[in-house]
C-alpha cells in the first residue's frame, strides 16, 4: 500500500473552491482521491460543489469520493470511552446519564474529528478543506501536546507495577488507579500516534490560500513561522482573483493602474514566499476545472517539501559551545520567547508554543544565548563544569 499524499488547504473564503480543484485535478490524473471538509460548519464545500456532503464517502466524480468530518460521531465515541467508565460512579452518585440524543459536540471537537479521520483514509490523495491557519497549527501541534500530557499524567513505566497494586493499596490505605485507566492510556497513546504518524509523514503538507487584494505579507510571514515552529512547511500559496496580464494595457487608466499595482504586489509576494511556489488563479475562471488546470496545468502539482532541519552544531574546540541551530523561516525576534525548563526548552512564537525535549548532549549544557538571523533561531550552550565530563 502507498503511502498517501495528504493536501491541506487552509486560508480564506476561496480555500474550498481551491481544494475542490486540487482534489479534481488529481483525480483526473488518475489517482484515487478523497476530498474531505474538515470544521466546514457553513458547508461551503458543499456550495463548491454542488452537492451535499455527508459522513460517508460518495463519488463525485471518476477517482474523486467527497466527504465531510463527522463532529457529532467523534464527541459520542470520546463520551462513550468516557461514561462507559464513568458508569459505576456515576449509579453510586444517582446521576442520570445522558442520552446519545442529547449529545451535543463541544467546541475544539472539529479538531479530534479531523485527527481521526486522517490515520483511517485509504486513498492515493486526501485533500482536505482544513480550519483556517491559526486553528490548523493548533491542530497539528495537538497530539504531541496531547502526547506529553498523557506521559506526565498516566507514565507508561507505572503499569509495570500492576501485580503489585494490591498490597501498595493495602501500604498506603489508598486506593490505587484501576486497570480501566491504563487500558484507556493504551487506547489514547495508540490513536495519538496514528494522529501523529499522518501528520508527519512526509507526504503531508499546508497549502495556503490568500486573495490577491489582501495585502497578506504579515498574515503570511506568522503563518509560515508558526507552521515551522511544529516541523511543517507550505508546499505553495494559491492567490486567487489576479488580474490578467492584458489588464495592465487596458484603456480605462483606472483598470491599468490597479492591474499595475496588483502585479507589483504578486512579485513582492512572491520574493517574500523565498522560494515557495505561488499558485494563481484569476476571477474569470468559472468552473473548478477551470481552476484546476489554471493552477496546475498538466503536471501534478507542488510536492510536499520537509520543513528546515534543525541540527546541533559542534563548537567545542574553538568557541568551547554547542549550537542548537532551528530553522524558523518567518519568525522575527519580537515574537520569539525562550524558556529553559530541566530537559526540555519552551519555544513561544507569537500565539504558538511548543515544548522541545533537547538533545542529549544539550542537557549537560546551561544556555549561554540565542539569535535569530536569516529564519534561522541559533541557541547556545555552554558545557556545564559539573556535569560535562572531563
Amino acid at each position: 500500500m502507498t503511502a498517501t499524499r495528504t493536501i491541506l488547504v487552509s486560508g480564506d473564503p476561496a480555500a474550498p473552491t481551491v481544494a475542490a480543484a486540487t482534489a479534481l485535478h488529481a483525480a483526473r490524473q488518475g489517482r484515487r482521491t478523497l476530498l474531505l471538509a474538515a470544521d466546514d460548519p457553513h458547508r461551503t464545500l458543499d456550495a463548491a460543489l454542488g452537492v451535499r456532503l455527508d459522513a460517508e464517502p460518495a463519488e463525485y466524480a471518476p477517482g474523486l469520493a467527497v466527504a465531510r468530518t463527522d463532529e457529532q460521531a467523534a464527541f459520542r465515541h470520546a463520551f462513550d470511552e468516557i461514561g462507559g467508565r464513568l458508569k459505576p460512579a456515576l449509579d453510586l452518585l444517582g446521576a442520570e446519564p445522558l442520552d446519545p440524543e442529547e449529545l451535543t459536540a463541544l467546541p475544539g471537537t472539529a479538531r479530534l474529528a479531523l485527527l481521526r479521520a486522517l490515520p483511517a483514509v485509504d486513498a492515493d490523495v486526501l485533500v482536505v478543506l482544513a480550519p483556517p491557519p491559526a486553528d490548523l497549527i493548533a491542530t497539528l501541534a495537538l497530539p504531541e501536546q496531547l502526547e506529553r500530557y498523557l506521559a506526565r499524567l498516566v507514565p507508561e513505566q507505572r503499569q509495570a507495577a500492576r501485580a503489585l497494586r494490591p498490597l501498595l493499596a493495602g501500604l498506603a490505605g489508598v486506593p490505587m488507579p484501576a486497570e480501566w485507566l491504563y487500558e484507556a492510556r493504551v487506547k489514547a497513546a495508540g490513536a495519538l500516534a496514528a494522529a501523529r504518524a499522518a501528520i508527519t509523514a512526509p507526504g503531508t503538507s499546508v497549502r495556503l490560500v490568500t486573495a490577491a487584494d489582501a495585502h497578506p505579507f504579515e498574515e503570511l510571514r506568522r503563518i509560515r513561522a508558526g507552521l515551522a515552529l511544529h516541523g511543517h512547511h507550505p508546499d505553495a500559496v494559491v492567490v486567487h482573483g489576479v488580474l490578467p496580464d492584458a489588464a495592465t494595457d487596458s484603456p480605462d487608466p483606472w483598470l491599468a493602474a490597479l492591474a499595475g499595482r496588483r502585479r507589483e504586489e504578486l512579485a513582492a509576494l512572491g520574493a517574500a514566499c523565498d522560494g515557495i511556489p505561488l499558485l494563481t488563479t484569476g476571477p474569470a475562471e468559472a468552473t473548478l476545472e477551470a481552476v484546476a488546470d489554471r493552477l496546475y496545468g498538466a503536471g501534478p502539482g507542488p510536492e510536499a517539501r520537509p520543513a528546515g532541519a534543525w541540527t546541533v552544531e559542534d563548537r567545542l574546540a574553538a568557541d568551547g559551545l554547542l549550537v542548537w541551530h532551528l530553522a524558523l523561516p518567518g519568525a522575527e525576534r519580537e515574537d520569539l520567547d525562550l524558556v529553559r525548563r530541566g530537559d526540555e526548552l519552551v519555544v513561544g512564537l507569537g500565539a504558538h508554543r511548543r515544548v522541545l525535549p533537547l538533545p542529549s548532549a544539550l542537557r549537560r549544557c546551561n544556555v549561554a544565548g540565542a539569535g535569530l538571523q536569516d529564519g534561522v533561531l541559533a541557541i547556545r550552550f555552554a558545557p556545564d563544569p559539573a556535569l560535562w565530563p572531563r
